[in-house]
């Protein structure tokens, strides 16, 4: 006999020896009725097996993708060899509920299963024992540490108090799209802009009320950006904005709407209603560069600008 087979006079044998062990225990005929249901899926369907034996899996657990399981079935029957599911490819075959306090997280039981062919005297495949292993706590600690690197990782792209890209990831970004102007001809434009007079808040009304400033902006900022912007905080109260795939033609409008934008803002700060401008400058991508700093340079060429004329404006810087 061969491993990937079980002659169907040892199914007495495995049912004695899985009654008590924690693994699920189901054996089905060809015909995907149930013959063997052992005190595992008892203990976690509630269903006896005087109540399942001869009826018809699918009929009892709707929630198992027919197709799926059959197309999973088929070569364990024709070739008689044994197929395998693994939670993170189908979280379940039963959907059983979860009860352990440790991975009390997990609503439903997460499940590993090996499925092997039962053969009669002659070989013939007449039966499909599946084996139902309860992988919760494996499967929750990969899901929970998997979502703390995701977490970790994103917190290391991100500036803690305005929630937009840092510095260090934002101008990765830009040197990404630096690069790809430079073997593409497209038109990108980069703004810069700063909080008008934002020491006169820190010193009027403390470094608290600043952060909250900065906060706000950064708020005004995320409404006005499209969905391919990428937008960071460049220091102090500085905001920096990549515009792909933008002429600095439209990207003024985009500047001027969003300048608009934080001049109509009223900030709540202890009962008091703080009023801030932003000084906008942009720079469009120019073949001449040859490194992105000096793109951020145009850029701030263009706020300077903004500054010397009396704030409060977007000024577009054009090269010599």
């Amino acid at each position: 006999m061969s491993q990937a087979q079980v002659d169907v006079s040892e199914v007495h044998w495995l049912m004695d020896m899985f009654q008590t062990v924690d693994v699920g225990l189901v054996v089905l005929n060809c015909d995907y009725r149930i013959q063997v249901w052992n005190g595992f899926m008892e203990n976690h369907s509630g269903l006896t097996p005087r109540q399942v034996r001869d009826r018809y899996l699918f009929d009892f657990f709707s929630e198992i993708d027919e197709d799926w399981l059959r197309r999973k079935c088929d070569p364990v029957i024709l070739l008689k060899n044994r197929a395998f599911t693994i939670w993170e490819q189908r979280p379940y075959i039963f959907k059983f509920r979860n009860y352990r306090p440790i991975t009390g997280s997990a609503e439903y039981m997460y499940q590993n299963s090996t499925i092997f062919p039962l053969s009669d005297a002659r070989g013939k495949v007449t039966h499909l024992c599946f084996i139902i292993y309860d992988v919760t706590d494996v499967a929750v600690s990969r899901i929970e540490l998997e979502s703390m690197n995701g977490r970790l990782k994103q917190l290391t792209k991100t500036d803690f108090l305005t929630q937009l890209f840092n510095r260090g990831h934002w101008e990765e970004n830009l040197m990404r799209e630096f690069k790809r102007l430079k073997r593409y001809p497209h038109k990108s434009t980069l703004l810069m802009c700063d909080i008008d007079h934002f020491k006169r808040i820190n010193d009027t009304y403390g470094h608290a009320a600043g952060d909250v400033v900065i906060q706000s902006i950064a708020d005004a900022v995320r409404k006005n950006l499209r969905t391919t912007d990428i937008a960071g905080r460049y220091g102090g109260e500085e905001y920096a904005i990549l515009l792909v795939d933008t002429p600095i033609e439209q990207a003024a409008i985009l500047a001027e709407r969003l300048r608009q934008s934080v001049e109509s803002l009223t900030i709540n700060y202890n009962d008091k209603a703080l009023k801030v401008t932003l000084s906008l400058g942009l720079a469009e991508f120019n073949a001449d560069m040859s490194e992105h700093r000096q793109w951020i340079e145009a850029s701030d060429k263009g706020l300077y600008m903004s500054k010397a004329n009396g704030r409060n404006q977007v000024t577009s810087y054009q090269p010599e």
